[in-house]
């Protein structure tokens, strides 16, 4: 089974623990509906788009509400501490969450427990404290943009506010930072590198990149990462390489930006429906 944990900014929810249903264009999570507008309810979004359209389950959801203050994502690590333990998981996707070293190191040794463990892939809140606590190693798969890429290079940084500026520079440096970030065991298995340029490496170096097709509406439109993400947790669910799953979920990305066909004002909501079709032109390739 695949689960996706993070939060939803709205305090009023309370922590989640069920199976996600796309409704419309919406999700039904324990009969709580949520729009997949950015943030985990828009990786969920693309992640369920992707498994219908893969012919697997769609994902089980831990959520919490969390408006940035961290309660709501304390609670959370606590229970999934406390309910891992009796789970079957096959991937397991961290994505929005307070950085809280000490909870992460409490999940994570939870997680290592499991028998099978379940593959690990981490984005945003806790990429970054996974990093924070010396155990990126631990994961499969990493999802930063290049900004998040240069903290994971920033061997003296505990905190993505202290990334040395000597290291946020252009896509060019990419090559160097993805190298930096595994000399210095701050990376998961595998990279997928999102940017104007996706680039997918391990500790080899590049293995595969992403320039096309682009879409100058999608820089403006919040989001588009989240389902990058999205679809590579569906595709590995599946079973395919880490690796590959990255670069196929790159790719469909941008095919579904451009069937989307995005003005300025486009959401995230109005490309995930163009999943299944992007997916299809990108294991095709």
């Amino acid at each position: 089974m695949l689960a996706i944990v993070g939060t939803v900014p709205d305090l009023s929810v309370p922590i989640l623990d069920a199976p996600v249903e796309l409704v419309d264009n919406s999700l039904r999570v324990d009969d709580r509906i949520i729009a997949p507008d950015r943030g985990t309810p828009a990786l969920l979004g693309a992640t369920a788009q992707a498994c219908l359209h893969l012919g697997i389950p769609l994902p089980h959801a831990f959520l919490v509400g969390d408006e940035g203050l961290g309660k709501g994502s304390r609670g959370l690590y606590a229970h999934l501490v406390d309910v891992l333990p009796k789970r079957k998981l096959s991937t397991l996707a961290f994505h929005y969450l307070q950085p809280d070293v000490d909870w992460h190191n409490k999940v994570l040794l939870t997680v290592q427990e499991m028998h099978p463990k379940p593959k690990l892939i981490a984005d945003a809140g806790f990429m970054y404290a996974a990093k924070m606590s010396g155990e990126a190693s631990a994961y499969d798969l990493f999802t930063p943009d290049a900004g998040e890429l240069a903290f994971l290079a920033d061997e003296t940084a505990p905190h993505p506010f202290y990334t040395r500026g000597f290291i946020l520079q252009d896509n060019s440096r990419i090559p160097d930072l993805i190298e930096r970030a595994y000399v210095h065991s701050n990376a998961a298995a595998c990279l997928l590198v999102k940017g104007s340029v996706d680039v997918v490496a391990d500790r080899s170096g590049e293995l595969f990149s992403v320039t096309g097709p682009s879409e100058e509406a999608m820089e403006a439109m919040g989001g588009t990462g989240d389902t990058v993400t999205g679809m590579a947790c569906a595709l590995i669910e599946y079973g395919l390489p880490v690796p590959e799953a990255a670069h196929i979920a790159a790719q469909a990305n941008r095919y579904a930006g451009q069937l989307a066909n995005p003005v300025p004002s486009s959401q995230i909501r109005d490309l995930i429906p163009h999943i299944p079709a992007a997916l299809s032109r990108a294991m095709k390739k």
